[in-house]
């Protein structure tokens, strides 16, 4: 069965399901197809163990209003990709905490006759996601769950976390506005009172976490757009954007092209085959990671802050591998 029929098979169900009733003729009519193939679908649908009804008297078919759940609308791609997209991310901790989005597909397919459960799961299983590596959540599910629920009531928090940058454990009371996948790991953003403002804190790091009896309003003013700015990745740094110019060399040019790094890029191939990279982002901390990743194929044009950067950082890994040599 092709991906076309699937299609046509819904439509008609749907049609079916719509408690009118159609006769031969006006399924047809709703499905774009012939009376003949019509009636090969509806006997696909009777083997399938689709109750038909079919009236003398109209001579319409129709299908019982308790066969199946209040129709959803879903067309045969919305339908497959629910199902791929949940089916892989959800399974295991490909996203932690969304297993949950599994359950909900089986679901889905048992609400569809087998013919086309069948099909869909052969169409499901031909579409492959890669997503970047996670952090290991298993034993943060709890914490997740009591941000869920503080988040819904409004609820301040108080934390226990192990601070990278401070190099400590801290403790702090957190207002949570907002709860964030990025890349490898959720986190949650809120303001905090240690730090007497917005924060972003990695959820694999809450080492406990407590609901305080406390509430809390989200500003008005806060959105996370408007929070996280032209960050590079996560962390937004204070003051002005910077503005980057990176060159790439052919080699790596349009592999680097091919993708949509940050919202204000801009670029331009040069005649020798290289790209010139301009963005404009929030601090510089996290570009100079992806900078270095490209190796001796990437060079700063500016500023010469990133420039600095990079080269103290290079120069780091020069003396490193040749002491090791030593």
């Amino acid at each position: 069965m092709n991906v076309k029929r699937i299609i046509r098979l819904l439509k008609l169900l749907q049609t079916l399901q719509s408690g009118h009733g159609q006769n031969a003729s006006g399924l047809a009519r709703a499905c774009g197809v012939s009376r003949r193939t019509i009636f090969r679908d509806l006997e696909s649908l009777r083997l399938a163990g689709v109750p038909l009804e079919y009236g003398h008297d109209g001579q319409r078919y129709s299908i019982p209003g308790s066969f199946f759940l209040p129709p959803t609308n879903l067309t045969a791609a919305e339908a497959l990709s629910l199902i791929a997209l949940a089916s892989e991310m959800g399974r295991g901790d490909r996203l932690p905490f969304y297993e949950a989005a599994h359950s909900a597909v089986l679901k889905l397919e048992s609400n569809l006759p087998s013919v086309l459960r069948d099909e869909m799961r052969t169409l499901a299983r031909a579409i492959k996601i890669r997503p970047s590596q996670v952090s290991r959540l298993t034993e943060k599910a709890s914490i997740y769950q009591q941000l869920v629920d503080a988040i819904a009531a409004r609820r301040v928090v108080r934390i226990r976390y192990d601070s990278f940058t401070e190099w400590e454990e801290i403790t702090t009371r957190l207002r949570p506005y907002q709860l964030l996948f990025s890349r490898h790991s959720w986190y949650v953003i809120g303001r905090s009172s240690k730090h007497a403002e917005v924060r972003t804190f990695n959820l694999s790091r809450i080492v406990s976490l407590e609901v305080l009896d406390r509430q809390f309003t989200v500003p008005r003013s806060f959105s996370l757009e408007r929070y996280m700015g032209n960050a590079w990745n996560l962390i937004p740094d204070h003051g002005p954007d910077c503005e980057v110019v990176v060159r790439f060399k052919p080699l790596v040019a349009r592999n680097v092209a091919e993708v949509v790094w940050h919202k204000t890029q801009q670029m331009e191939f040069l005649e020798d085959g290289s790209l010139e990279y301009r963005v404009s982002v929030s601090g510089l901390n996290e570009i100079v990671w992806w900078v270095l990743g490209y190796g001796d194929q990437a060079e700063v044009v500016r500023p010469a802050k990133l420039r600095h950067l990079v080269a103290q950082r290079a120069q780091n890994m020069v003396t490193m591998y040749n002491g090791k040599g030593e």
